[in-house]
Order: structure tokens, then C-alpha cells, then sequence
């Protein structure tokens, strides 16, 4: 058997990183099996289907390196992979429902349903419908069809007995039929609802394995009715345990970033969130954390999906990702880097100073933990610090400091601009006026970056020009006194 499974998103708003994690594990499953990956774009509700969703979307996974092996812009034997284009195939298995007697129309009007609902909730029932076209006589039904009477398909589920499905990480499920509702599966305009399409898109896609989040095992009892009613054989079903955020509770933009786009749009790396969405539920048996794509598909086994909730550790992810920039080149993050100036208002400078960039990149990337950080630790690079840590200036500008950077600025005048001088001159210097190399150091750094922490000194006064540096240590004399 080929391994075949999918990720089958509705592009009704942003790919959340629940969803994301799903479809990761999808990815890995089918990487490791020789199997095929697919992406299926379930817009049946057109009501809520947003294009822009659908861009980001497929933009999101692209970025992530989930590269899907049928689907949307790459095709595939199964085409086409929008639900709403496949209306014809969701029909003609309705009416072979219907004609079996799996299935019925339902002509009861918005009205008649929202006061059964009125009663129900007036006496304490349980909600659902109360099967009142169950029993239609089919040639009534079918004259009345015929006369374009507006109606639904419904299923036509079990009233006793039960029905029972195994869950790859869970076990055995079962739930009573009675309390299962004849669900909608054609709604009146003819799309189908969610149920239906699903069946029928995995069972014509020969999808093998359903992997997707535990909120929908409550559905998987009517899928499997509907799979029974076709004469179909169900694909193994393993439902992922949920996401929660740090403090318990669903992830959510307010609690923090909850899809793709917010953390790709914080400077994370997308090998790194990749890593880390892959250990949010699942373990390669042993310590590792950090894990090359390789690494995660050797290791990657269904088995070892844990049925406990995981939750969304962003300080962990922060590590990480710091790792990851780390061994990342600085040419891959030049883009990136410059595209966030650009935003931050710094294009005219960028331009003017080509090499600058650089010299940033490198200079910051292994301290940093975001890409976005790696920018706003070092606009300095870019400007004149307009001001200065406070906690630094009260620690390390004293009243003698003044004239020991006048001294300093002499000195920088006429040293050749490399580390190893730079650094020379100031250890010659210390000696000369009996201080301490940080009574040097530290103002220096106060003063041509307004903070008191950054890369290596020497390293930094090389990166910038003499003529800047010199400059911004007037500056500080002229605002913090001397």
C-alpha cells in the first residue's frame, strides 16, 4: 500500500499553528513512507471563503517547506483539488444515497427548524433534529424534488446499536447511534456540507491515513456511517492532540502569536519553526531537540504521537530559533534583514551605505534570538543613537570619563582602523592614564551605540567608519557632559 494522506484546510483565515502542525505531520508520515502528500482546499462555505486567506495560506506553507506532491499549482489524477469545483461528484453520490436508502431529503423550512429549536431549548431537550422527513414516502419525496421544492439531503443514521472506530493514538472509540443526529450532507444550494466532501474526497483520493486534530473525533462517527453506506473501506484515522498556550488554554492571537505568518513576521526562521512544531506532540525517543529535516523524517513515527495536550512554548522556540541563526549563512539573512529596514524607515541609509548591511548581519545574528532582533539591536549601524541606557550612563560615565574620551578621540585620529590597532591603542592608552581597559571600553560603546551591551568592541569601531565613531563620541560628550 502507497501511503497517501493530506491536509485539507478551509481558507477562511489565517494557517494556524495547530494547523500547521497538522499538516507537518502529515508531510513527515508521507516523507518517510515513499507516500504522496496532498493539499486539498475545502471552500464549500462560500460565506466565509476569504482569497486573501487562500494566498496567505498556500504562501505560509510554501514558507514552511511543506511542498505538497498533489494539489493546488502543482495538479496531480484526482484534479480538481478545490471542493467547490467538484459539486457534480458531491451530487451524484447524494442521489446514490438517497437511492440506496442511506440517505433522505429533508424539506423542513428554516422556520420549522428554528422553532423546534425554540422548543427544545424551552423544555431542556437535547438539540438536533427530530427526523420529521425521515419517513417521506420516497415517490413523494422524488415528485416533490421534482417540482423544485427546496430541500436537504440528510443522512440517514442508525436509531440503535453503535458505531465503533479505532484511533491510531487513542484506541478504540465507540458512540451510541441514538445520540448521533441525521446530519446534513447536501445543504440547499447544492454544496455539500463538511462531511460529505470529506468522505468523499479521501475515499476518491485514496487517501490511506487521516491525520488531523482531536476536535474532530466527534465527527469521525458519522464519517465512518458514511463510509459504511457507500460500501467503502475507512482509512486509518490518528487524531493529534491539541495545542495549548503556555498558560493552558487555546492558543490564540491573544495570548500570543498563533499562526504561521505572525512568527514568520517576528524573525523566525522557518526551519526552526518547523523543528519546533515537529516536538509538539511527538518525540524521536531520545533528548534531541535540534533536528535537520532528515533527522525528523528517519525518525518519524506515528507511534510515538502522544495523546497529551502540547503546549506552545515560545521561550523554547526563541532558543531555538537562536540556534538555527547561529549555523545559518549571513548571506541567506541579508534579504530578510534589509526588507525590515526597509520597513523600519531606513532605505535612504541602506543605499547610501551598501556594505553596511553586512557588517550588521554579522556582527549580531549569533546574539541574536529573531531576525526582527538582529535589526532592532543594531540600528546603530544606521544612525546616531538618539538616546543612551540610563543604568549605563549613571555605571559607567563618570566625571573623569569626559576627558579620557578627549584623549581617546586623539588617539582614533591617526590609528590604522583594524581590530587588532584599535584594540592596541586602547590597551596602550589604559596604561598610559592608569586606568582600567572597561573605563575605556564601556563609554566608548555608550557612546557610539546609546547601549551598553552588543557584539565585541573592536569588532563594532572596525564595522563602523572613524569618522562616525569619532563623531558620536563628540555627540556624547556634548549631551551626557564634558
Amino acid at each position: 500500500m502507497t501511503v497517501r494522506v493530506r491536509f485539507a484546510p478551509s481558507p477562511t483565515g489565517y494557517l494556524h499553528v495547530g494547523g500547521a502542525r497538522s499538516a507537518l505531520f502529515n508531510w513527515l508520515f508521507a516523507r518517510k513512507m515513499g507516500g504522496k502528500f496532498l493539499l486539498r482546499i475545502e471552500d464549500t462555505d462560500q460565506s466565509r471563503y476569504n482569497e486573501t486567506a487562500l494566498h496567505d495560506l498556500i504562501r505560509d506553507l510554501k514558507w514552511l517547506g511543506l511542498n505538497w506532491d498533489e494539489g493546488p499549482e502543482v495538479g496531480g489524477p484526482h484534479e480538481p483539488y478545490y471542493q467547490s469545483q467538484r459539486l457534480d461528484l458531491y451530487k451524484r453520490h447524494a442521489d446514490e444515497l438517497i437511492a440506496k436508502g442511506s440517505a433522505y431529503r429533508c424539506f423542513c423550512t428554516s422556520e420549522r427548524l428554528d422553532a423546534l429549536r425554540a422548543r427544545q431549548e424551552e423544555n431542556k431537550m437535547p438539540p438536533g433534529y427530530d427526523r420529521h422527513c425521515r419517513d417521506v414516502d420516497p415517490e413523494e419525496s422524488n415528485r416533490r424534488a421534482a417540482a423544485g421544492e427546496v430541500h436537504v439531503v440528510r443522512l440517514r443514521t442508525p436509531m440503535s446499536g453503535k458505531t465503533v472506530f479505532t484511533d491510531l493514538i487513542r484506541g478504540e472509540i465507540e458512540y451510541q447511534n441514538h445520540v448521533l443526529d441525521d446530519l446534513v450532507l447536501l445543504k440547499t444550494d447544492g454544496f455539500p456540507t463538511y462531511h460529505l466532501a470529506n468522505v468523499v474526497d479521501d475515499h476518491d483520493m485514496q487517501i490511506t491515513h487521516v491525520l488531523r486534530g482531536d476536535e474532530w473525533i466527534p465527527s469521525t462517527p458519522r464519517h465512518v456511517l458514511l463510509y459504511q453506506a457507500f460500501g467503502w473501506t475507512p482509512p486509518v484515522f490518528c487524531h493529534l492532540p491539541v495545542i495549548l498556550a503556555p498558560g493552558g488554554g487555546k492558543l490564540s492571537k491573544r495570548k500570543g502569536a498563533a499562526s504561521v505568518g505572525d512568527f514568520r513576521d517576528k524573525g523566525y526562521l522557518p526551519h526552526a519553526l518547523f523543528n519546533f512544531l515537529a516536538l509538539l506532540g511527538w518525540s524521536p525517543g531520545d533528548d534531541r531537540e535540534k533536528m535537520t529535516l532528515q533527522e525528523l523524517v528517519e525518525s518519524f513515527s506515528l507511534e510515538r504521537i502522544m495523546p497529551k495536550s502540547a503546549a506552545f512554548d515560545e521561550i523554547k522556540l526563541e532558543w531555538l530559533n537562536g540556534q538555527y541563526l547561529i549555523d545559518t549563512p549571513v548571506d541567506s539573512l541579508l534579504d530578510e534583514v534589509r526588507r525590515i529596514l526597509e520597513l523600519r524607515g531606513y532605505a535612504a541609509e541602506l543605499a547610501a551605505q551598501p556594505s553596511m548591511l553586512r557588517k550588521h548581519v554579522s556582527l549580531l545574528k549569533d546574539r541574536s534570538k529573531r531576525i526582527d532582533e538582529i535589526v532592532d539591536t543594531g540600528l546603530y549601524f544606521w544612525r546616531d543613537p538618539d538616546t543612551y541606557d540610563e543604568k549605563a550612563v549613571a555605571k559607567y560615565w563618570k566625571a573623569e570619563t569626559p576627558e579620557r574620551m578627549r584623549v581617546l578621540c586623539a588617539q582614533l585620529q591617526t590609528v590604522t582602523w583594524d581590530h587588532a590597532s584599535l584594540e592596541a591603542c586602547y590597551r596602550a592608552l589604559t596604561e598610559t592614564l592608569g586606568i582600567k581597559f572597561a573605563d575605556l571600553i564601556h563609554p566608548t560603546r555608550l557612546a557610539v551605540s546609546g547601549l551598553s551591551y552588543g557584539p565585541g568592541l573592536f569588532e563594532l569601531l572596525e564595522a563602523l567608519d572613524r569618522k562616525m565613531v569619532i563623531d558620536r563620541i563628540h555627540r556624547a560628550l556634548e549631551r551626557l557632559g564634558g
